[in-house]
C-alpha cells in the first residue's frame, strides 16, 4: 500500500452516524447505529472546533480546515508525522480529503474532556470504502488534542491510527 492510501485510511475526523433497521440490519447493528458519546457541557466547544475541522477536510475545503489547526500542530499517523499545519495542509491533507469523499464515515464512539485551556477528544469509527471493487471496512481511532487561545479552540495534535476490520465482523 502506497503512503497516500496509508494516509488516507489512517484518518477518521468527520463521522455521521448511521441508522439501523435497513435491509439487513438486525438488532445488533441497532445497538452500534446511535454513536455513544459521552461530551460535557464544557467540552462541546473544543469539539465543536474538531468537528469544523472534519467538515472542512471532508469537503476539500482546506483553507477552513487549517483555520481550526495551530500552526505548530502534530500530527501521527501511520507511524509518520507531520509537524505543522504547513506541512499537513501541504501534503497528507489532499488526499485524506479526497479519501473522504469516498467513504462513509460511521461514528461509534467519541469521549471529551476538558483540563484547564486543554481539552482531548476521542473518537472511534467506522470507515466504509470500496477497494479494487469490494466493500471494505476500516476500523479507526482518533485521539485530538485541543487548546482554548483568544482565537478559539485549536487543534495542537492529532493522532489516527486505522485497521481493516475482518470480514467476519470481528474487531
Amino acid at each position: 500500500m502506497n503512503k497516500l492510501v496509508i494516509s488516507a485510511l489512517c484518518f477518521l475526523a468527520f463521522a455521521t452516524p448511521v441508522r439501523a433497521g435497513g435491509p439487513g440490519g438486525n438488532a445488533h447493528d441497532a445497538e452500534r447505529a446511535t454513536p455513544a458519546i459521552q461530551v460535557p457541557a464544557d467540552a462541546r466547544a473544543a469539539v465543536e472546533a474538531v468537528n469544523r475541522f472534519s467538515a472542512a477536510l471532508a469537503s476539500g475545503n482546506l483553507v477552513a480546515a487549517g483555520a481550526e489547526l495551530d500552526p505548530k500542530v502534530l500530527i501521527l499517523e501511520a507511524g509518520g508525522a507531520e509537524r505543522s499545519a504547513e506541512e499537513y495542509l501541504g501534503g497528507h491533507a489532499k488526499g485524506d480529503a479526497a479519501f473522504l469523499k469516498q467513504a462513509h464515515v460511521q461514528l461509534l464512539r467519541r469521549t471529551a474532556a476538558v483540563h484547564g485551556d486543554l481539552a482531548w477528544v476521542a473518537s472511534e469509527s467506522e470507515l466504509h470504502v470500496s477497494r479494487d471493487g469490494k466493500p471494505v471496512t476500516v476500523l479507526s481511532a482518533e485521539t485530538m488534542l485541543v487548546r482554548r487561545s483568544e482565537e478559539g479552540w485549536k487543534i495542537m495534535h492529532i493522532h489516527w491510527s486505522s485497521r481493516t476490520k475482518a470480514p467476519d465482523g470481528h474487531h
